[in-house]
C-alpha cells in the first residue's frame, strides 16, 4: 500500500521513523512519501518536506509566517493528489495537519490521526473537527482516551511510542566518568525558544564550580548560535547524542516538550523550563486549561518535576531546585519511584508495533469494504 505521512516536527520525525519501520513488517508492498525529517527519511521513506522548513513556534511567529504557511498548505493537497495513496497518517502538528484532514475528507482519502494534538491543553473545539474529519485516531497518552470518550469520540490507547525508541537502546558515555557531577541543559530544537531560555540556564554555570555543564545541540541549528549565547561560560555543546548525554547526567534543565518526558524515562531528575514571548504567553494564559505545562505532570495529574515558567524562571530558582537534584538523595529517591509508576502508567513498549497493526488491517478493511 501508499502511504502518505506528515510529521512536522523533530518527534514527530522519531515517532513516525519507528511507525515506517513497523507498517514495512507488515506491508511488504508499502511505499512512503513524506513530510517529515532524517530519520524518517533512513527508513526509506521519500521526503517532501524536511521539518525544518515547517516549524513556527508561537502566535506572533505564525502571523509573521502565515504566506510561507499557506504556500504548504497548497502544495501539500496537491502533492497528495498526485501520489494518490490508500491512506494518509498525520502525526500531531495540529495546526497544519488538522486543515489537511478536512481537505482529505472532502476527498474521500482515509484519515489516520497518529499522536493525538493536545485539545485537552487548549482549543477543545478541535474535537469536532476530528470527529467529522479523522477515520481512526491513535492517541498515546492513557488520559486522551477518557477526553474523547467524554467528547463522543472513540479512540485506541495504543501506549508511548517513546518506551519503544528507548527500549534496550545501547548508551554511550559522551564523557570519561571523573569525580564531578554531569548536568544536561536542554534549551529546545528551535531557535526562538533557545534564545529564550538558554540564558538563563547558563547562568547556573558560576553557581556550580563541581560540576560539569553539557549542552544538547541540534544539528539544525549551527554551533555560532550556541557560542553566542553562552559567551564566557563554560558548556561544551554536543550535538545528535541527547539520550547519551541524559543517561550520564546526575541531572538536566530541560525546555518544555516532548523532551521532558524523554529526561524521565531515561532516568534523569530534571528541572523544567519554559519562556515566551510576551504577546505569545499572555495569549495562552488564557487559553490553555491544564495545570501543568510539563508532560511528566500531566500524566501523573500531579508534581512530579518541579516547573518554572515565564517570570519564575530565574537563576536563583534554577540553583535552588538544582542543588537538591545533585545532592538531596530523598528528593532523588521520590523522582526515581515517580518515574517507575509513570513507565507504568504509559503501558509499556510496543506502541509502534500495536499503531502499525492497527493502521494496516485499518485500511485493508477500508480497500474491500469502501463504504
Amino acid at each position: 500500500m501508499k502511504y502518505y505521512i506528515i510529521a512536522g516536527e523533530a518527534s514527530g520525525d522519531l515517532h513516525a521513523s519507528n511507525l515506517i519501520r513497523e507498517l514495512k513488517q507488515r506491508d511488504a508492498k508499502a511505499d512512503f512519501r513524506c513530510w517529515g525529517g532524517d530519520l524518517m527519511q533512513q527508513q526509506g521513506a521519500v521526503i517532501v518536506k524536511h521539518y525544518r522548513e515547517l516549524s513556527f513556534m508561537g502566535f506572533t511567529e505564525v502571523l509573521m509566517n502565515l504566506g510561507t504557511i499557506l504556500h504548504n498548505l497548497s502544495f501539500c493537497k496537491k502533492d497528495i493528489l498526485n501520489y494518490r495513496p490508500d491512506g494518509v497518517i498525520l502525526v500531531d502538528y495540529p495546526g497544519f495537519n488538522l486543515r489537511i484532514a478536512k481537505f482529505l475528507h472532502q476527498n474521500g482519502l482515509p484519515v489516520i490521526y497518529y499522536i493525538s494534538p493536545q485539545v485537552w491543553a487548549w482549543k477543545q473545539s478541535r474535537v469536532r473537527t476530528i470527529r467529522k474529519v479523522v477515520d481512526k485516531m491513535l492517541v498515546i497518552l492513557p488520559f486522551e482516551k477518557d477526553f474523547y470518550s467524554g467528547h463522543g469520540v472513540e479512540v485506541e490507547f495504543i501506549g508511548h511510542p517513546l518506551l519503544d525508541a528507548l527500549s534496550g537502546k545501547p548508551f554511550v558515555p559522551v564523557a570519561e566518568k571523573a569525580n564531578r557531577p554531569l548536568v544536561a541543559l536542554l534549551p529546545g530544537s528551535r531557535r526562538q525558544e533557545i534564545r529564550a531560555v538558554l540564558p538563563e540556564m547558563l547562568k547556573v554555570i558560576a553557581r556550580f564550580p563541581e560540576v560539569d555543564f553539557i549542552i544538547a545541540g541540534v544539528t539544525s541549528v549551527d554551533d555560532s548560535f550556541y557560542a553566542k549565547l553562552a559567551g564566557k561560560q563554560k558548556a561544551a555543546v554536543l550535538k545528535g547524542r541527547t539520550y547519551d548525554l541524559l543517561n550520564q547526567s546526575s541531572a538536566a534543565l530541560v525546555t518544555s516538550g516532548t523532551a521532558t518526558l524523554e529526561t524521565a524515562l531515561i532516568g534523569t531528575p530534571e528541572v523544567v523550563c519554559y519562556r515566551g514571548g510576551a504577546i505569545s504567553y499572555m495569549i495562552a494564559r488564557k487559553l490553555v486549561k491544564v495545570k501543568f505545562i510539563s508532560l511528566v505532570n500531566l500524566i501523573m495529574d500531579r508534581v512530579v518535576v518541579k516547573e518554572f515558567i515565564q517570570h519564575e524562571l530565574t537563576a536563583d530558582n534554577l540553583e535552588r531546585e538544582l542543588r537538591l537534584l545533585l545532592y538531596d538523595n530523598s528528593r532523588k529517591t521520590a523522582i526515581m519511584n515517580d518515574y517507575g509508576d509513570l513507565r507504568q502508567k504509559l503501558g509499556g513498549p510496543g506502541a509502534s508495533a500495536r499503531a502499525a497493526a492497527t493502521i494496516v488491517e485499518f485500511l485493508k478493511l477500508r480497500l474491500t469494504d469502501p463504504e
